[in-house]
C-alpha cells in the first residue's frame, strides 16, 4: 500500500463514517491540531534534559491524544467516555501532586527556564488551540464533553509539568515583569 492515495487532491479527506470532508472543516482541522500537539509532544521528549519522573506520563498522555482523535473522528463517540473521564482524574492526580512541590504562583510567567520547560510551555499553547477547535467541532454535542473536559485539563497539566521541569532541572520559572510599572529612565534590555 502506498502513503498516497490522490483521494484528497481536491480538498477533501475520507471519514470514519465513509463520507468525505472538506480539509477546512472544523473536526479535520481539530484532528490536525491533534497531530500538531502529539509531535510537539514527540520533539519535546527527544530533547537531553526532560526529567526522567516527566517522560512516562508524557509518553501516557501521547497515546490518550491518539485516542482522542479517533473520538473525535468517530460519527459515534459513546464507549470513550469512560477512557477521558479515567484519564482526566488521572491527570488532575498528576497536578495535584506536582503542584505540592512547586512554589505558589505569585505573579505571571514566562516561558522559559530549561529547554524542556519551554517546549512543554510550547506544547500547552498547541494544547490550547487543539482544545478551542475541538469545541467547535464538537457543536456542543454532550457525547463529546468527556473528550472536551480532558483536553481542558491537560492544557493545566502541560503548565505544570513546564514549572516542574525547571525545578528539577535547578531552575526556577521565569517571571514576568510588567513594563507599565517600570521607573522612568530605567534601562531595559532589547
Amino acid at each position: 500500500m502506498r502513503i498516497y492515495t490522490r483521494k484528497g487532491d481536491r480538498g477533501d479527506t475520507g471519514t470514519l463514517s465513509g463520507g468525505r470532508l472538506r480539509k477546512s472543516d472544523p473536526r479535520i482541522r481539530a484532528l490536525g491540531l491533534l497531530d500538531e500537539l502529539n509531535a510537539q509532544i514527540g520533539i519535546v521528549l527527544a530533547g537531553s534534559d526532560v526529567p526522567e519522573p516527566l517522560q512516562a506520563p508524557l509518553r501516557r498522555i501521547q497515546n490518550v491524544i491518539f485516542e482522542a482523535g479517533a473520538a473525535l473522528a468517530s460519527p459515534d463517540p459513546v464507549g470513550s467516555d469512560a477512557l477521558f473521564v479515567a484519564e482526566t482524574a488521572w491527570l488532575e492526580s498528576e497536578i495535584d501532586k506536582l503542584e505540592e512541590a512547586l512554589p505558589p504562583l505569585t505573579r505571571f510567567i514566562l516561558p522559559g527556564g530549561s529547554a524542556a520547560a519551554a517546549g512543554l510551555h510550547l506544547v500547552r499553547t498547541v494544547a490550547r488551540r487543539a482544545e478551542c477547535q475541538a469545541v467547535e467541532a464538537a457543536c456542543g454535542e454532550d457525547a463529546r464533553m468527556p473528550l472536551l473536559t480532558w483536553l481542558n485539563r491537560l492544557s493545566d497539566g502541560l503548565f505544570v509539568y513546564a514549572r516542574t521541569a525547571n525545578r528539577l532541572a535547578g531552575g526556577t520559572d521565569t517571571l514576568w515583569e510588567s513594563r507599565r510599572g517600570a521607573p522612568q529612565g530605567s534601562q531595559t534590555e532589547e
